[in-house]
Formats: C-alpha cells, structure tokens, sequence
C-alpha cells in the first residue's frame, strides 16, 4: 500500500511540473501553450523536423509492439524455441 501511494505522489507530482510555466506560456507559439517551457521552434524547419521525429518514433513503436506481439516465425530450428526450451527445464 505504500509503495501504491509514492506512486501515486511521483505522478501528481509528475503531472504538476510537466507544463508551461506562465511565461512560457505566454513566449511559446499558439499550438504549443501549455506544454512545454524554453523557446518555442524558432522556424518552420523546426516543425518539419518534430514532424519527422514524431513520425519516426510511432512508427517504431508501431512496429515494436507489433512484432512483440506477433513475430511471425515458425520455424522450429529458430533461436527463439532454443531459448523457451532451455528457459522451461
């Protein structure tokens, strides 16, 4: 019970520092108010390249969890049966 309540205390706590502060809510550009502190992207390069990182990171999630799920391999010479295998006795 008391390791569930510091979680529960670290994510408030979490959740509370994770905005803007008013002045950088105020310094940063319309779509990014309230969620981050610093300045804001100076260019419209720096748009194009958070586009790209975040198109980047799902699709690695994406394909993480994917394979994770389902790998798709069948072969029974495969290392991943070795390993259950040798895992289970």
């Amino acid at each position: 019970m008391q390791k569930i309540s510091l979680l529960i205390a670290l994510l408030i706590g979490t959740i509370s520092t994770a905005f803007a502060c008013e002045v950088c809510k105020r310094n940063q550009p319309e779509p990014l108010q309230n969620i981050t502190h610093g300045a804001g992207p100076q260019s419209d390069l720096d748009y194009v390249i958070i586009g790209v990182g975040i198109v980047i990171v799902s699709l690695t999630l994406f394909y993480s969890i994917k394979y994770l799920i389902k790998p798709g391999e069948k072969r029974s010479d495969h290392i991943k049966n070795i390993v259950f295998k040798e895992g289970l006795m």
